[in-house]
């Protein structure tokens, strides 16, 4: 399948791919580590220009479907099937387009009704790898728009004697060892998916008889107490995703809650995301448990965590009770199942309702291998 119009999916036909050049030869690739995300970097150019080719030649790069993915690049998993199709802006605005697509594992599925802020992380770097931007003498910003949404976000990273330096010592958890550090600050994430911060209107909402508070800043997503649900919230992610129970009512409310986000019927989307929240064990502000909307994030994402550090500052929202939130006003700290995501979100009363000023986040990119990628040998139409 892959992404129709309305950020959904449709199926992707098994013939081959029309036009004379059918990618035997390979297509060029970089595959980047990008926060605590995997993904395979392309540029646009690179790539079929019709999005049905475009999305079946990347299953069969990525290895889709397959539980393994053992025929592709993908590693079997949602948080290393992803791709980034990057090309120079027209705008005047912007200096990359970043297109995020999702490539589902075990079904043929693509899907581009999301933001991937740690994919982001690796944007800045590709650009300069790939000559799209120039480099500067120490670091280097690069102003992205982030098609999915429509939104910006700058990214501004080392680059010592005009190259990318993917070596420092800034560590994030969920990932070994340490890298350069990446800032990323985002603008106009308020309502990117939904036009509000708060999409439904209200700060609380009864969902299938749960209060949730729906959030929009920069990642559509629902807040739910984990207490509400049976569990604490400090279940590892393999306990939660064998939960049958939980799985199910957790379905239950993000067909409903999307329908009042006025996302209509989400069935074939990954979004919105469902957040579990829990009072913070280790100093944090609050622990995360962030379902993929199936899987269970090992860690939470990065426009998820925006998200979540907006919404739990609201005085009625659902975490707010619990949420230890800094006394000067300086980031969050989100608990999650690996360590910790630091993040910044500040929010003010605008005209047109509550939104928020900035919001900011420490990642690291490091590049894993820059080559040719071969894509599977196409499987012949069946009838």
């Amino acid at each position: 399948m892959t992404a129709d119009p309305d950020g959904g999916a449709r199926p992707v036909g098994a013939g081959p791919a029309s036009g004379p050049a059918h990618y035997d030869d390979g297509v060029r690739c970089l595959l980047m580590r990008g926060g605590t995300s995997k993904g395979a970097y392309f540029l646009a150019e690179d790539l079929p220009s019709d999005p049905a080719e475009r999305d079946e030649l990347l299953l069969r790069i990525m290895g889709s479907p397959d539980p393994r993915q053992i025929d592709g690049i993908g590693g079997a998993h949602p948080l290393t099937s992803k791709v980034a199709v990057v090309s120079r802006s027209a705008d005047g605005t912007t200096d990359v387009d970043y297109l995020f697509l999702q490539v589902a594992v075990d079904e043929a599925a693509v899907s581009d009704s999301q933001n991937c802020g740690n994919i982001l992380a690796g944007i800045g770097p590709f650009a300069v790898e790939r000559g799209l931007v120039p480099a500067q003498e120490s670091t280097t910003s690069v102003r992205i728009r982030m098609v999915n949404s429509d939104s910006i976000a700058t990214a501004t990273f080392a680059t010592p004697g005009g190259r990318v330096d993917y070596r420092g010592h800034a560590a994030i958890d969920g990932v070994p060892g340490t890298a350069a550090p990446i800032m990323l600050d985002f603008a106009d994430t308020a309502g990117s998916s939904t036009g509000a911060l708060l999409p439904t209107g209200n700060t609380k909402d009864v969902v299938n008889g749960v209060e949730v508070t729906c959030v929009d800043n920069g990642m559509p997503s629902v807040l739910i107490r984990a207490a509400d649900l049976g569990v604490s919230g400090y279940e590892e992610p393999a306990e939660l995703e064998a939960n049958a129970e939980l799985a199910a009512r957790l379905a239950r409310i993000r067909l409903e809650a999307a329908q009042l986000m006025g996302m209509g019927d989400v069935s074939g989307k990954t979004v919105p995301k469902l957040v579990l929240l829990a009072a913070p064990r280790n100093g944090g502000a609050v622990t995360t448990r962030s379902f993929l909307p199936v899987r269970c994030h090992t860690s939470i994402g990065v426009l998820g965590g925006t998200t979540v550090a907006a919404g739990i500052q609201l005085p009625d929202a659902v975490g707010h009770e619990f949420a230890q939130l800094p006394a000067d006003g300086g980031p969050l700290r989100l608990e999650h199942p690996t360590g910790y995501l630091d993040v910044g979100a500040a929010l003010e009363q605008g005209p047109s309702g509550l939104t928020t000023t900035s919001s900011t986040v420490l990642r690291t990119a490091r590049k894993l291998f820059d080559g040719t990628v071969f894509p599977r040998e196409q499987t012949p139409a069946t009838t």
